[in-house]
């Protein structure tokens, strides 16, 4: 072959490639969220009602709230459509993306390697971890995690949960008490039956503005790292670059800083 049919054909075939490039973004352009959302003039976003103060139910009103809630009005408003919110659980999340029930789920999500093999994560929002929880009167006992590892402080957890594997693999020295669901390690230090409980630093937030005996500590010294994100379909990567703009901006803004602050949501910094 000469070189200038050699180059001819390589020029032809990146032309092909190039137009092949061309009709997959134009389909992609006609599919994705990002144009069929304000085509249709609805937001979409699932959400459990189940995790405060993520998103949870008004008991007056039934209404979601939450900080999801606050950021999916925040998202339709930017978006220049109405938002409709749509209840889901955690079982069937993934499955109601899939099946085109709402555009986006919203509940205070955290990333895992699992869900990145079937899900479209966007860009962490925030960082959750683990903390310690312990009665008021006594934050002054604990300066450090070793305070906590020591066979005289016992730890209420519930059975079969992350945080009862956290604590007998991170801080073996200490006594557990494990209690079946639907009872939990913070009602334990509630009582008064054990010494502290482990926690996210999400549901700390919740509890300690419920619960005035009832204090997070250490969370300077969070463990177990956790990104917390909203999800999307996979193969919308029109959307998900939206979105991972989306947030990029309100996070240097200060907009989520301060949602965060409303609703007394404390995260790992």
């Amino acid at each position: 072959m000469s070189v200038f049919k050699y180059f001819l054909s390589a020029s032809l075939l990146m032309l092909s490639m190039l137009g092949i490039s061309s009709i997959a973004q134009a389909q992609d352009a006609g599919t994705s969220r990002l144009f069929k959302v304000p085509s249709s003039g609805v937001l979409r976003v699932g959400m459990t009602g189940d995790y405060q103060p993520m998103t949870y139910r008004d008991p007056k009103t039934q209404e979601f709230i939450g900080q999801q809630v606050d950021l999916a009005n925040e998202l339709a408003k930017d978006l220049g459509v109405k938002l409709e919110l749509v209840a889901t659980d955690w079982k069937t999340m993934i499955n109601g993306l899939q099946a085109d029930k709402y555009d986006i789920a919203m509940s205070g999500t955290s990333m895992s390697i699992a869900r990145a093999k079937t899900v479209g994560m966007i860009d962490s929002w925030g960082m959750n971890a683990f903390v310690p929880i312990v009665r008021k009167e006594n934050v002054d006992k604990y300066k450090s995690w070793d305070d906590l590892n020591n066979g005289e402080r016992t730890a209420g957890v519930t059975l079969g949960t992350t945080m009862e594997d956290f604590i007998r693999n991170e801080l073996p020295q200490a006594q557990v008490k494990s209690v079946e669901a639907p009872g939990s390690g913070w009602q334990e230090v509630l009582a008064g039956r054990v010494d502290y409980t482990i926690s996210t630093m999400i549901e700390a937030s919740a509890l300690q503005q419920t619960h005035d005996d009832l204090v997070m500590i250490l969370t300077e010294q969070s463990r177990n790292a956790l990104p917390m994100t909203f999800l999307v379909r996979i193969e919308d990567s029109q959307w998900i670059h939206f979105l991972n703009n989306w947030v990029y901006l309100k996070k240097t803004s200060g907009f989520v800083d301060q949602v965060n602050k409303n609703w007394g949501l404390i995260l790992k910094q």
